[in-house]
C-alpha cells in the first residue's frame, strides 16, 4: 500500500493537508515496517487548495493520505479518486502510518478554528468562500462550489 503523509519539514506530520505541499510516501504492508519511497515537494498550484482538478495529481496515484488535520473538502476531494484521507494527533510519519495500517492511529482532535492563528493559512483573507459582505469569492470555491477546507 503506497501512503502520503503531510510533512511540510520531511520530520513530523503537520496539519492542513489541503495546503500541504510537502509530503513523505511510504510503501507499506501491515506487519511490517514502513519503508520511504519518495518525497513530494510540490508546486503551490499542486496543493489541493489550489489544484484545479485540470489533469493528474500525485496524491490521486497513492492509496491513502495522512495529516494532523484535514477539512471535509480534502477528504471529498480524496475520495472521488479513491484515496482515503485521514487525520491524526501521531506526530512521528512513520508511526502514523504503522498505526493506519493496524487500526491503532490516534486520531486528531477537531478543527477548532478558534483556537489557531488563521492569518497563518489565509483563512483571514480568503473568509471560507465569502468576503465580509457575504459574496462568494469565486476564487476559493473548488470545482464543487465550496472551499477545498470544508466551508461552505
Amino acid at each position: 500500500m503506497r501512503i502520503a503523509v503531510a510533512s511540510q519539514n520531511f520530520r513530523t506530520v503537520t496539519g492542513h493537508a489541503g495546503k500541504s505541499r510537502r509530503f513523505l510516501v511510504f510503501e507499506a504492508e501491515r506487519g511490517a515496517p514502513p519503508r520511504e519511497v519518495a518525497r513530494l515537494d510540490l508546486p503551490k498550484e499542486l496543493s489541493i487548495h489550489e489544484f484545479a482538478c485540470d489533469g493528474p495529481h500525485p496524491l490521486f496515484a497513492v492509496d491513502a493520505v495522512i495529516a494532523g488535520s484535514a477539512g471535509a473538502g480534502f477528504v471529498r476531494r480524496m475520495a472521488e479518486h479513491g484515496v482515503t484521507a485521514v487525520a491524526t494527533a501521531e506526530p512521528d510519519p512513520a508511526t502514523a502510518v504503522a498505526g493506519f495500517l493496524d487500526g491503532t492511529l490516534a486520531a486528531a482532535g477537531p478543527h477548532d478554528h478558534a483556537a489557531h492563528d488563521h492569518a497563518a493559512h489565509d483563512h483571514a483573507t480568503h473568509s471560507h468562500g465569502a468576503d465580509r459582505s457575504g459574496a462568494r469569492d469565486q476564487d476559493h470555491e473548488d470545482d464543487c462550489g465550496d472551499c477545498c477546507c470544508g466551508h461552505i
